[in-house]
């Protein structure tokens, strides 16, 4: 039987990077949008679409369990376009209960379906101030206020969603700043930068090798460490969509 594998944001910048990589490596992929009108490209692009709402805990099971994916792959947010300063306060809400609630209707619809493995995406730049670079065994930054804390506790929870379900093999990838195409950001922004299209081969790499765990994956210049992705996870920031796995 074929791999098959749900990819929940399939739509979005990774998402879309992603599902290409999938489909050239053999995978049938099926894609969650809440967006009818995004149905159309996703077909194009060779994915068989899902239009489902992530808070919809009763349709979401009922999708995973008709498709019976072996892997879920998470790459929800709920963010603006660029991250336009003017709608981010909002945002940062939104999608801190996208991490939670959302997180938590997907692992168990995962479960009910029968998945075997599930790759989320996380942020690389929740840590706790301190010695830089950051690796997976520093802190979060829990005891942060504000929008910072507000993102902190919501990667925090969906960390906890993955990686604590014992029927699932969980991985999670501490994504930095996401730049390329489809982003809104055309070159390297924040802390910890990382191109699109890498970001996207994390999630193939995660899914290929099995591996549970967490994941910095972020530019060799970036405040946070990525020794053990490259090491684990055969993973290099420099990979792109022409560059052979």
């Amino acid at each position: 039987m074929t791999h098959r594998v749900f990819v929940a944001g399939a739509s979005g910048a990774i998402g879309t990077a992603l599902a290409s990589l999938l489909i050239a490596a053999g995978y049938t992929v099926f894609g969650g949008t809440r967006r009818a009108d995004r149905g159309r490209k996703l077909e194009d692009a060779g994915v068989t679409p899902v239009v489902v709402d992530v808070f919809d805990a009763t349709a979401l099971r009922d999708a995973l369990v008709r498709i019976a994916p072996h892997s879920v792959i998470h790459q929800l947010t709920d963010l603006p376009f660029g991250l336009d300063p003017a709608r981010m306060a909002q945002a940062v809400t939104a999608n801190a209960r996208i991490r939670d609630e959302g997180t938590r209707n997907l692992v168990a619809a995962a479960i009910s379906a029968g998945s075997k493995r599930m790759v989320a995406q996380s942020i690389a730049w929740a840590y706790r101030p301190g010695v830089t670079p950051y690796d997976e065994s520093c802190p979060l930054d829990l005891d942060a206020q504000g929008a910072r804390g507000t993102s902190v506790r919501g990667v925090a929870a969906l960390e906890q969603h993955v990686l604590t379900t014992a029927s699932l093999i969980g991985t999670v990838l501490r994504y930095g700043q996401i730049y390329g195409p489809g982003t809104g950001a055309d070159a390297p922004t924040g802390s910890s930068p990382l191109h699109v299209e890498a970001a996207a081969y994390a999630a193939l790499l995660a899914l290929q090798r099995g591996k549970a765990g967490v994941f910095n994956i972020a530019q060799d210049d970036a405040e946070v460490n990525s020794a053990k992705a490259k090491r684990e996870l055969g993973w290099s920031p420099d990979i792109r969509s022409a560059t052979p796995v």
